[in-house]
């Protein structure tokens, strides 16, 4: 009895080792069925290092991916499933160290603590940053004026600004490029005073 046993054992390695060469030559059906007789384990030992059967699942597709790819670089046919679990092994470990542990917070707790990045300092530079903005605005020509505040303001494409003011969208780009420079000066202006 035990001598059947090895004799069947002996032809599974040989009809692998068949299968593997064979896949290795380029027929993908003999990769499937090599890989037929590895998919259970190497799901078992993704799920065990992952702990996640999602995850396990996800590994062994990318796994198999990987391994036909890379299957000319396995020397010894014979090795074929010690092989595949080196590279399950290698790739539980890739994404377990890639992947980030979700943690659920109570929103109320994260609003107590958020940190405000923005200084009270800051903040009043911004105010005043907006108000010389405005200030220089009002004093611009009516046709610098408009073209600002129809693209940032109201938030017009050069197109639908085209279309407003009935012009090209290449004048209405100089417009926009003169009409900057004319309010820096306006703004520039303001701080030196």
């Amino acid at each position: 009895m035990a001598i059947n046993v090895t004799v069947q054992q002996t032809n599974d390695k040989n009809r692998l080792t068949d299968l593997v060469r064979t896949a290795q030559a380029g027929d993908r059906n003999a990769f499937g069925k090599s890989v037929e007789r590895y998919e259970r384990t190497v799901f078992n030992e993704a799920l065990r290092r992952l702990g996640n059967h999602a995850e396990a699942q996800e590994l062994c597709q990318d796994l198999f991916v990987q391994a036909l790819l890379k299957l000319h670089q396995l020397q010894n046919s014979i090795c074929f499933g010690g092989w595949l679990r080196s590279i399950t092994h290698r790739m539980a470990i890739n994404r377990a160290v890639r992947r980030r542990a979700a943690t659920a917070i109570d929103p109320e707790v994260l609003s107590n603590i958020c940190v405000e990045w923005q200084t009270p300092l800051a903040s009043l530079l911004d105010r005043e940053r907006r108000l010389q903005v405005r200030e220089g605005l009002v004093r611009l020509r009516a046709m610098d004026r408009e073209t600002l505040m129809a693209f940032y303001f109201h938030g017009q494409s050069l197109t639908e600004m085209s279309d407003t003011f009935d012009a090209p969208v290449g004048t209405i780009k100089r417009r926009l490029h003169i009409a900057r420079k004319r309010l820096a000066k306006e703004v520039e202006g303001q701080v030196a005073v």
